[in-house]
């Protein structure tokens, strides 16, 4: 691939809801810019972009992918996005590293959630698009309603270039509002003929739009208008690319990506009208030591910064690192500095990837994107730079995760290899977190959804020969107490020679909510003699421990010890261990058990029009609405409390209930007590379970 500057380059992720053909049209534009000479297709598994085993057999994006390509002098990087929203993370790290994106959207369907979702990410990172209303030749596809529903939803001024010739089966070419001329497909060829009779009213309409919207960029084009009614060609073509960066204006164009209608037209849309990485202005960094702010002027003069924006796994060369080089040059067979980590890498081989399609370079320039293989340290988020003059870009802001599930091995085999791969896998995708609960002996896996869950399954399997299953997480329940009782533990042994000996007198009560749990000596006298109260309070803790009620924690109490007996020959330390431990049953249950749950804060954001429906669904689940907070966007934030056991798989249950437009951010708030009837079914769970366990170790 030829080399060229960073004013020559454009860096262009494409993004949309999923099934709107974003892929094909990647696939369409490597065709026809000659990046590669066989159409594939999604269906037929052998697109250029949707490489891995699991998006061939799922027939849809599920890894950012990259597809370099020249076009008239230019080199376009395109990031194809996956659309469905469980790799919405995918996205985030797509948007962080380029300029400007292609917004995909259905030509029958129009604007759909995920529309909503990129358009509302690509705007806060003050990334520059193109509108693509693709899949034209469909039936009941219609450019003019995919426009109106692009200018109802989003405040911007969406305004086509391109008008399509025909429609659904008829639809053979386009007309640009640019050149004012027709490109339609003849055969296998495309060929420039005159606009047909029937648009020339509607295309000189939208014309005059086009140069109304370029005039108003600037005083003396305003001028020239008014005065003369009419741009040039270059005139119009500089105030709409002025526009465009300002991002007053988005250019829509119309595509059928499978017959690569629109392809040629759209490729010289993103190259005349889509900003390079110098038109996007100075580079943010910060000193890694004092955090000093430092402005960067893209350029390959400047000191080296680039940002890994994603990691990924190759079963042949190992760990493949994705960068964006932000300023200087990024050389092959070099040593640079991990600002993020503070610690040296080696670099090796560099190159360009196009799907799977490696392709060695010697370096990577200011503004262009690249792959290295094999750094041991540096991970997604991590800045690259030099140590003599060390710099650290921000890194990228991830969504949490929506959805936990518990992952068991299936085999002692799969058990050994489990954790390693857990964390690989981790490595690759911040949207994935891998925790040990130790109180539940369970290994969490928390990721965006359970299609993003279950990839991650089908990639332990295939990549690392591990087989697991997943299952809802067990709820962390704890036991307390609700009044005040005394009791007695005695651990008296007789065996022929030393016995056990060991009696303790113990009082319990209740502490607050969220106060643990304090031990209190009272002994007077040497009743117990000093070297045994630890013994007892050990025993106390361990019965807590167990549980008594459904074997959960026990916890918020205080148990003082202000009594018991001991033997001058006979006492030890595991007998008034057993004694603490006897004694704190029995208080317990005179005390009065009950089961606590824990409660989680949540915030939905839902359309308005589907508040009440959010509200009814989470009084279901025994939640309490603490407000509603309209945001002024036509979405209303509902704020509640929720008991953990009831939304375990609630980014499922919202996406079904909100047709995927609801998201939610939820974080544990305190422990409440369990209502009786909920507590009797969890209760007879627990026992169930130690029965079931007991019985096989039987």
């Amino acid at each position: 691939m030829e080399r060229v500057g960073p004013d020559r380059i454009r860096n262009v992720a494409v993004i949309g809801h999923g099934g709107t053909g974003k892929t094909t049209l990647v696939e369409s534009l490597l065709f026809e810019a000659g990046a590669i000479d066989r159409l594939g297709r999604v269906d037929d598994g052998n697109a250029t972009t949707d490489y891995d085993p699991e998006e061939i057999r799922r027939k849809h994006s599920i890894n950012l992918a990259l597809a370099p390509l020249e076009w008239r002098g230019y080199k376009i990087n395109l990031l194809d996005v996956p659309g469905y929203p469980d790799f919405i993370g995918e996205v985030a790290s797509a948007l962080r590293v380029v300029e400007g994106a292609l917004l995909v959207v259905d030509g029958v369907s129009g604007v759909e959630v995920q529309t909503e979702r990129g358009w509302t990410l690509l705007t806060r990172q003050g990334v520059r698009c193109i509108a693509v209303v693709n899949r034209l030749d469909r039936e009941n596809s219609s450019f003019t309603k995919a426009v109106e529903s692009l200018q109802s939803r989003f405040s911007a001024t969406f305004l086509p270039i391109h008008l399509p010739i025909g429609a659904a089966s008829t639809f053979s070419g386009i007309v640009d509002l640019l050149s004012m001329q027709a490109i339609v497909l003849e055969g296998d060829k495309k060929a420039t003929v005159p606009i047909p009779p029937d648009l020339l009213d509607q295309a000189r309409a939208w014309r005059e739009k086009l140069v109304e919207v370029a005039a108003e960029t600037d005083d003396a084009l305003v001028e020239k208008y008014l005065e003369s009614g009419e741009l040039s060609p270059e005139e119009v073509m500089r105030g709409l690319r002025a526009a465009v960066l300002s991002g007053k204006a988005v250019p829509v164009v119309a595509s059928s990506a499978l017959r690569t209608i629109g392809s040629g037209p759209l490729l010289d849309a993103i190259v005349t009208l889509l900003p390079s990485p110098v038109e996007a202005g100075k580079v943010a960094a910060v000193r890694p030591d004092g955090g000093k702010e430092v402005l960067l002027s893209p350029g390959e003069d400047g000191p080296l910064t680039a940002l890994v924006f994603k990691t990924m796994a190759d079963p042949y060369v190992g760990k493949l690192s994705y960068f964006r080089v932000y300023t200087g040059v990024l050389h092959a067979d070099s040593q640079v500095f991990n600002a993020s980590k503070g610690k040296m890498e080696r670099v090796g081989t560099l190159f360009f990837l196009r799907g799977k399609h490696q392709e060695p370079t010697n370096q990577v320039v200011a503004g262009d994107i690249g792959v290295v293989a094999k750094l041991a340290e540096t991970g997604t988020g991590d800045t690259l730079t030099s140590k003599e003059d060390p710099l650290l870009l921000p890194s990228i802001e991830f969504p949490r995760p929506l959805l936990s599930m518990a992952v068991e091995p299936k085999s002692k085999a799969d058990e050994d290899k489990m954790g390693t791969a857990l964390h690989r896998l981790a490595e690759e995708d911040p949207t994935l977190h891998v925790h040990r609960d130790v109180e539940m002996k369970q290994t969490i896996l928390s990721g965006m959804g359970e299609v993003h869950l279950e990839v991650v399954v089908e990639r332990l399997k295939r990549k690392f020969g591990v087989d697991v299953s997943l299952s809802l997480p067990r709820v962390p329940y704890r036991e307390t107490i609700k009044g005040t009782a005394k009791a007695q533990g005695r651990y008296v042994r007789q065996t022929g020679g030393r016995g056990q000996y060991g009696v303790c007198f113990i009082e319990v009560e209740p502490l607050p909510r969220g106060a643990g749990f304090e031990f209190v000596d009272k002994i007077f006298g040497a009743a117990i003699p000093n070297q045994f109260i630890p013994s007892v309070e050990k025993g106390v803790r361990k019965a807590m421990e167990e549980g008594v009620l459904a074997g959960y924690p026990i916890v918020d109490l205080r148990v003082i010890l202000y009594d018991g007996k001991h033997h001058p020959v006979d006492s030890s330390d595991i007998a008034f261990q057993i004694a603490g431990s006897l004694a704190l049953k029995e208080a317990v249950q005179q005390a009065g058990l009950v089961l606590l749950e824990p409660i989680m804060s949540m915030e939905v954001r839902v359309p308005d029009d589907l508040t009440g429906d959010v509200i009814g669904d989470l009084n279901a689940r025994r939640g309490r609405i603490l407000g509603m907070e309209p945001q002024g966007d036509g979405t209303t934030v509902v704020k509640a409390l929720v008991p953990q056991a009831e939304v375990l798989r609630y980014s499922s249950d919202l996406r079904s209930l909100t047709g995927g437009r609801g998201s939610f951010e939820m974080a544990f708030s305190h422990y409440e007590e369990v209502p009786p009837h909920v507590a009797e079914k969890v209760i007879a769970e627990a026992r169930r379970q130690k029965a079931e366990v007991e019985g096989g170790k039987g």
